[in-house]
């Protein structure tokens, strides 16, 4: 029998790895924003509502800001070592939530996480193309985008019973946990996700342009509502 032709991708090992990556990755936003969800309610009562809102916002604004000088550096330094190292950190700051007991914790917090994750996420989609060539690459862009769909609507479900099971706080240490596999997976990634255009000589001039370029293009490809688009991508 043969496979469906979205998961044919994942006979390149290497893609393989990377997606079983994003996976545990976007489990582990579902569960730290449904543990978000519920550490609010417990310290803000009524203002949950509030709360969230503004962690929301600042999630998106730090996407903005971030985002495009990810990009850039994704293309100078090794992209491997960018997506470990984010995910090291979003490992240790999401083990910090279980002892927040004011509400300013959560936005520093919040803060904290989503510099990470601005990093992380231009990163993982530069390296697709180089984790799968060939007839391989359009079918793990479309494997990767469907998953992120699928998980958008499933992971809060699961991640709620999960909270539901283990508790507000505790559920931010598994949180941590699926963090934590998926540097692993990413750290057995082959060399040849690295950064191409790391031994070419940029400026600093040549740096910002490209940063301007970046945001150029994520403010311009959906003029009818970018700050629809915008709150996606932050999603992602």
């Amino acid at each position: 029998m043969h496979k469906p032709i979205l998961l044919q991708s994942l006979r390149n090992p290497i893609f393989a790895r990377l997606y079983a990556a994003q996976t545990v990755n976007l489990m582990g936003d579902a569960l730290t924003w449904v543990g978000l969800a519920l550490l609010a309610f417990e310290l803000a009562g009524d203002r949950a509502g509030a709360l969230l809102s503004v962690a929301l916002t600042l999630r998106v604004t730090i996407y903005v800001l971030l985002s495009p000088v990810a990009g850039v550096l994704a293309d100078r330094i090794d992209r491997k070592r960018i997506m470990v190292v984010t995910h090291l950190c979003r490992t240790v700051v999401i083990c910090l939530l279980p002892f927040v007991s004011q509400v300013w914790q959560i936005y520093a917090i919040v803060l904290l996480l989503n510099c990470f994750a601005a990093f992380f996420t231009p990163t993982y989609q530069a390296t697709i193309p180089l984790a799968a060539r060939g007839d391989d690459y359009p079918q793990a862009i479309a494997l990767s985008g469907a998953t992120y769909q699928l998980l958008g609507v499933l992971g809060p479900g699961i991640a709620g019973g999960v909270a539901a099971f283990l508790g507000t706080r505790q559920v931010f240490f598994l949180d941590g946990f699926t963090f934590l596999i998926a540097a692993f997976l990413i750290q057995t990634l082959p060399s040849q996700v690295q950064a191409t255009q790391q031994s070419v000589p940029r400026g600093m001039k040549k740096t910002l342009q490209d940063i301007s370029i970046g945001t150029t293009c994520l403010f311009g490809q959906n003029r009818e509502n970018p700050p629809l688009l915008i709150f996606d991508r932050a999603r992602r």
